[in-house]
């Protein structure tokens, strides 16, 4: 942690392998929302899908090669020392602790996981601890009804400069650049025998072709 910083914020997922939609999405919020520090935080097992192709190495190594020329972009590798599942609450309340109360931290979360919430493990603590980010798409609003309606009138913002300003508790939707890429549709063209350039980055797909993933 740098002296300065003020705000972060976290993307997290299992980077299977880590793409241009993965890329594109936390440069444009972090800088938008004119935040410290953007961490990409790969999860070692996920506890809401199923496992990941590539070792725990390999997408670290891959996710690394990834933003090796972007300055504004940086990965957190805790989940992975920690190993077993990856619960969200527990990262939170780690990183929590490490920066102290005053810190603005924010989850970025795309719209299925957001509306998936109440699934995830120990969930009312995560307002607690961080903001959270929701990447809509394009023309579509949160629908939400029960409870994450309720919970989306307590904690929702339109005001950017609250993420910055504030340590945790809001929920801001933003609209990214649309980049329709997944790891599955990767994987799969990999997997047909053809090249997925283009949607990754170019030293990713030299990775995976001389290690043979």
């Amino acid at each position: 942690m740098t002296e300065t910083l003020t705000s972060l914020a976290i993307l997290g997922g299992t980077f299977d392998p880590v793409h241009f939609g993965h890329l594109r999405t936390a440069l444009e919020l972090k800088q938008r929302l004119s935040l410290d520090e953007m961490r990409l935080m790969p999860s070692y097992l996920p506890p809401h899908r199923i496992p990941p192709r590539f070792k725990a190495i390999d997408r670290m190594r891959m996710l690394k090669l990834a933003i090796a020329s972007e300055p504004e972009l940086s990965v957190d590798d805790r989940e992975l020392q920690r190993e077993g599942v990856s619960y969200m609450s527990d990262t939170l309340a780690q990183l929590r602790e490490e920066v102290g109360d005053e810190i603005s931290i924010s989850l970025v979360l795309g719209m299925d996981s957001f509306l998936s919430l109440p699934q995830w493990h120990e969930w009312e603590l995560i307002p607690q601890l961080a903001h959270l980010i929701v990447v809509a798409r394009p023309g579509v609003p949160f629908g939400v009804n029960g409870i994450m309606e309720r919970f989306l009138h307590a904690h929702e913002t339109r005001d950017r400069g609250e993420i910055k300003h504030t340590a945790f508790g809001r929920v801001l939707s933003q609209t990214m650049t649309p980049l329709d890429i997944s790891a599955t549709r990767i994987r799969n063209l990999i997997s047909s025998g053809y090249s997925p350039r283009y949607l990754l980055p170019d030293s990713v797909w030299d990775y995976i072709q001389h290690h043979g993933l």
